[in-house]
């Protein structure tokens, strides 16, 4: 299959062309209207009123030290958030509530309250200093961080994988080297439990240095996700939907009920699909295609490469009904389907060419949000995929939020290498195409080979380390 990249069009007319192609039920506006436009509009969050819609997605960047806190490659990724002109940063970070649920050696971790109370300071601190000597007003921005625990994708330290997962998977399993009947990663529920201590224990002092919400994380294949979709999972956990979330919710209302006036959001993959794999031309394939699959969350159990919503739209009303405001919209894993969670034109070293137009995804993302949004139009939805658009990101982006589609407009790679985009955007100025996230991938690459994330192609400070030639060699094998 041939596609073509948004960046070949030439205009927006013959993007607009395109987009009907693809997926005739989306559109783009002709000119974006900066910050006097609906990308510029302030949205009231309850606890707190952001001054536009761009919206900062977590991310994990593999470059925090061995113990859990903060590097300066870490402090400025977060000084250039800051910069970047968003008001709403939805976590910045995937901060594992205990050393053991992180996914890399090198994430953010909670420690003992002490040093983890410096640690957020000091992230919060660079991300607020630098808006401020930007921008110079802070109270319209409001700051979170996301509390998660990797589950199945734990690697907490340099000596391999260590999954904890909350059921068995056929197709999974002996991806992160669980086999036999029996195994010591399955775990109990009051291990759990403890775990949900942390989530709390996390919040809490997220809450006392400043920031404004959490993300309770249930999104790309980790233990609060994992749980969703634990319909063979035996105890209080697993079963039906209601048992499903009760452990989610239970963290939830805890942490409502210890940090009463900190914002709750959650990031969710809305829709998943059956794990892909790579094929001998490269090119991702379904590992099943057909049912009966009970396995996952928001997946057709009949044809498991399809959506299916029902259960995820009874849980986002579960979520509201316990005090959340804010949804994350996203989908899939990229670990077993990344065409999907994250559409790209260059496959990571351990992943594989699109299926399709990665443009078809992108549309997958607007309109499972749109769906939710239609559904929840109270809550504050945020959406994800934007990044691939590219040049014709803010034109897609003012249309979703201009009809109402969307409360805020997430971007995650694109940061890496063009934090000031947003600034450019709501200032007017055309877009600087030499920083514009072309979705090469070598910020999956590295992290995938045990280096930092980062923009090595586009970001002038990575593309002076030493590891950039590592990562141009992983490319080229």
């Amino acid at each position: 299959m041939k596609f073509t990249s948004p960046s070949l069009r030439k205009d927006v007319a013959e993007m607009r062309v395109h987009l009907a192609s693809l997926a005739p039920d989306l559109d783009l506006d002709d000119e974006v209207l900066g910050v006097n436009g609906p990308l510029g509009a302030p949205l009231d969050l309850g606890f707190r009123t952001v001054g536009n819609r761009f919206v900062i997605h977590p991310m994990e960047g593999w470059d925090g030290t061995e113990a859990g806190s903060p590097s300066e490659f870490t402090l400025r990724r977060w000084r250039r958030f800051g910069a970047s002109g968003a008001k709403w940063i939805w976590g910045g970070e995937a901060f594992a509530v205990n050393a053991e649920g992180r996914a890399n050696p090198n994430q953010l971790c909670r420690r003992d309250d002490d040093t983890t109370r410096a640690d957020l300071r000091a992230l919060r601190f660079a991300l607020e200093d630098e808006h401020r000597r930007t921008f110079g007003d802070v109270s319209d921005l409001a700051i979170g961080l996301q509390l998660t625990h990797s589950g199945r994708y734990c690697r907490p330290t340099k000596d391999g994988a260590r999954p904890r997962i909350a059921v068995r998977h056929p197709l999974l399993d002996a991806r992160v080297g669980i086999t036999g009947a029996t195994t010591d990663a399955l775990l109990r529920d009051d291990e759990l439990e403890a775990i949900a201590d942390d989530f709390v224990r996390t919040a809490k002092l997220a809450a006392e240095v400043g920031f404004h919400f959490v993300d309770v994380k249930c999104c790309h294949g980790y233990l609060l996700h994992e749980i969703l979709g634990a319909r063979e999972r035996q105890g209080r956990y697993g079963g039906s939907l209601f048992d499903r979330a009760r452990y989610v919710l239970g963290i939830l209302d805890r942490i409502r009920k210890e940090c009463p006036g900190l914002g709750l959001g959650v990031r969710l993959s809305v829709g998943d699909s059956v794990p892909f794999r790579r094929d001998d031309d490269g090119r991702g394939v379904p590992l099943q295609r057909k049912g009966p699959y009970p396995h996952g969350f928001g997946i057709d159990a009949e044809d498991p490469t399809r959506f299916d919503l029902d259960e995820p739209m009874h849980f986002i009303r579960m979520l509201i009904a316990h005090d959340v405001t804010m949804l994350n919209v996203t989908l899939g894993s990229p670990y077993v389907n990344p065409h999907l969670q994250r559409p790209a034109a260059y496959p990571p070293s351990d992943g594989y060419l699109p299926p399709d137009d990665p443009l078809r995804f992108v549309a997958e993302h607007l309109r499972v949000t749109r769906h939710v949004k239609r559904a929840f139009p109270r809550l504050a939805v945020v959406g994800t995929g934007y990044t691939y658009l590219q040049e014709y990101l803010p034109h897609i982006a003012q249309h979703e939020v201009r009809n109402g589609f969307v409360d805020g407009v997430g971007l995650g790679r694109m940061v890496l290498s063009y934090p000031e985009l947003p600034r450019d955007v709501l200032a007017g100025r055309p877009l600087d195409r030499k920083k514009l996230c072309r979705t090469f991938s070598d910020c999956t690459t590295a992290p995938r080979n045990g280096l930092r994330s980062g923009c090595y192609p586009l970001d002038p400070y990575y593309r002076a380390l030493p590891e950039a030639l590592a990562v141009r060699a992983l490319k080229k094998a």
